[in-house]
């Protein structure tokens, strides 16, 4: 069955907010925050977004993690109190990964189709029928 961890999107703030919700749950970052920057192929961003957080992820107990992404305002991100949400789902197969998006995204409207990533994930967004943000992330390297 797949885990679920909320996902914030921050405009520029997810650092800040993430290096305060640390000092809260006395826990460190799984792993590096990874920056816009980091990313292949983005052409025409600024310098400021390049510092811009694409991924950061905190433990906060019990098997649960906090996870978290900038905004890139030059290719069209605008947060919105109501986007900065979405719930993570976290298959353990890529079958799970299709049928959870399949199922939830059907009558909705997709952001990301499903594909390999060059995290090493199969990943995919979207908001379902309902208003509701999703991310489906099959870590593959993690399963193979």
């Amino acid at each position: 069955m797949a885990k679920m961890n909320p996902y914030l999107n921050f405009d520029g703030k997810a650092e800040e907010a993430f290096n305060f919700y640390k000092s809260v749950f006395g826990t460190e970052f799984d792993g590096p925050i990874h920056r816009i920057g980091d990313t292949p192929g983005l052409d025409g961003i600024t310098e400021e977004e390049k510092k811009r957080v694409m991924h950061v992820s905190l433990p906060i107990g019990g098997g649960d993690v906090l996870m978290a992404s900038d905004t890139v305002p030059s290719m069209g991100h605008k947060l919105v109190v109501g986007n900065n949400n979405y719930i993570s789902l976290h298959p353990t197969s890529r079958e799970e990964a299709d049928k959870l998006f399949n199922g939830l995204s059907a009558g909705g409207d997709v952001e990301m189709p499903l594909a390999e990533t060059f995290w090493g994930a199969y990943f995919g967004s979207f908001k379902d029928k309902f208003g509701v943000q999703w991310m489906i992330n099959y870590q593959m390297d993690a399963n193979n």
